[in-house]
């Protein structure tokens, strides 16, 4: 087959440096990058980093609205498409990159194949959660990583083409967890392991000011001098809280965002991580990590429920954070469990990027 492939986002990266080899070994993939991070610290460096082959076509659409960054890339994709003439098109996620694709591949009639189908927060004030509804409803091919996404599914009249698969970004997570037990990157920041919490925020709701207040101020009450908090900063992030004159509290560490292995380095060697990240959430389980997600719901509810309580939804709500942290990363035990969880790590793939690769050729339009 020959497979157009959009992707435009961090974790979009993230999953394509899972599935892309292994869909290169059965089939032709053409990979679009549409720029939705334009920044390189965010985008560009992953392609190496990750040993991502370089995108066929750049399209370097970043900023700007939400609809008019949708309306740049539909132009932009149609003409892609139309010379690739595919037999499918590929998109992750939830993003305005997985939208803008799903649609012009509905309008010009080709397959969509969306990985990581069947997600709902049952939040539509969420950008993401709009995105994610309207691939669903466009694909042929719905690769869902869980069995409550198959139930999401079918309760919005879904049933046809819904494989499960797993989540394909544990592979990855799998694959290179072994690279990060040493804690270089964490040393090299000048941490100490168990001894900082890290966070990110980047979500559309957290850049509104009142969301910006409250969260800056979660920030500032969860960090010490003894336990800093390490925040990496989102460029988004960063205009916004700029925007609002949002200063952030003491102790609150900024860094530039992360390649792939210091994040997952920076997750598996702190106290706990606070974060609105579906990604994160999701690699700070796997890693054996206490963490607060940041929102009041989550589209990753066998995370959450798989992790023992060790995941919690804290919202912005300063007072529930401050005890959970208490309960979850007591400050005198944080270095030795951090130490531990290191030493420990065996995280195993969960095969999505074969099962994925297999399904496609299986059902050949």
């Amino acid at each position: 087959m020959r497979i157009v492939t959009v992707v435009g986002t961090r974790p979009q990266l993230i999953k394509a440096a899972a599935l892309s080899p292994v869909l290169r070994r059965r089939h032709e993939e053409i990979l679009v990058d549409t720029g939705q991070h334009y920044d390189e610290a965010m985008a560009g460096a992953f392609f190496a980093e990750l040993e991502l082959p370089p995108p066929h076509h750049s399209l370097g659409i970043g900023g700007g609205t939400s609809t008019a960054q949708v309306a740049r890339m539909l132009l932009a994709l149609e003409q892609i498409v139309v010379a690739a003439a595919p037999d499918a098109l590929l998109v992750y996620g939830d993003t305005n990159s997985t939208l803008a694709g799903a649609l012009v591949a509905a309008k010009l009639d080709i397959p969509v194949a969306h990985v990581e189908a069947g997600l709902r927060s049952f939040d539509r004030r969420m950008p993401e959660e709009i995105n994610r509804v309207v691939a669903d409803h466009l694909s042929r091919w719905l690769f869902v990583p869980t069995a409550t996404a198959v139930q999401n599914l079918a309760a919005e009249g879904i049933t046809l083409g819904v494989i499960v698969v797993g989540d394909v970004m544990q592979d990855l997570a799998a694959r290179l967890a072994p690279t990060v037990r040493d804690g270089e990157p964490v040393t090299a920041l000048g941490l100490r392991p168990g001894e900082y919490l890290f966070a990110t925020v980047h979500r559309a709701e957290n850049r509104l000011p009142n969301a910006l207040r409250s969260w800056t101020a979660l920030l500032g009450a969860a960090a010490s001098e003894q336990r800093p908090v390490v925040l990496a900063l989102h460029p988004g992030t960063a205009a916004a809280l700029a925007a609002e004159a949002v200063a952030l509290p003491p102790h609150v560490r900024v860094i530039a965002p992360q390649g792939y292995r210091s994040t997952l380095a920076l997750q598996l060697h702190a106290a706990a991580v606070l974060t609105d990240s579906g990604g994160v959430q999701r690699e700070a389980a796997w890693l054996g990590v206490p963490c607060l997600v940041l929102r009041e719901t989550s589209e990753w509810v066998e995370t959450i429920a798989g992790t023992s309580g060790r995941m919690v939804l804290v919202g912005l709500d300063a007072a529930r954070a401050h005890a959970e942290l208490a309960r979850l990363a007591p400050m005198g035990d944080s270095a030795a469990e951090a130490a531990r969880r290191a030493q420990t790590l065996d995280l195993e793939p969960a095969g999505a990027a074969d099962a994925i690769s297999l399904a496609l050729e299986a059902d050949r339009p």
